[in-house]
């Protein structure tokens, strides 16, 4: 792609990170990590500016207004859910959990800074407990 540096390659699930040459967001890519304004909410739906993991796909992301989400807590999982996913958010040793049993859509314009991007690891559990959460066999 003209204009811009691949920062991170995952080959194996053909997801690329991209980056402007100037360090800004371009295009919102699946397994990416960003902090997004959540709220406001209704009863137990996570809320507030928080760590959300892009499910949707990269063709629907670049051409839609919104995107599908999973929310990301910082609380490691008290039980061993198959909807939920332990990572290590920001590389630091402190278990953060993917939830995959509250994905929504929300609004680009929700979307705030760019973390990182999934491994490919953490990336293929997601896509287990997503087939899970919304009772895919296989």
């Amino acid at each position: 792609m003209p204009g811009f540096v691949v920062k991170e390659e995952r080959s194996s699930l053909k997801a690329v990170c991209y980056h402007n040459q100037q360090g800004g967001m371009s295009m919102i890519r699946r397994g990416e990590i960003f902090f997004a304004d959540l709220s406001p909410v209704i009863g137990s739906e996570q809320g507030g500016i928080r760590p959300v993991v892009v499910l949707q796909n990269n063709r629907g992301n670049y051409f839609s207004p919104t995107l599908i989400i999973a929310p990301v807590t910082s609380r490691a999982p008290r039980k061993k859910l198959p909807t939920q996913v332990p990572i290590d958010l920001h590389q630091n040793n402190k278990i953060s959990t993917v939830l995959l049993e509250q994905i929504r859509t929300l609004d680009k314009s929700r979307i705030k800074q760019k973390i990182r991007c999934l491994t490919d690891a953490e990336m293929q559990a997601v896509e287990k407990a997503l087939r899970v959460s919304v009772a895919l066999t296989s």
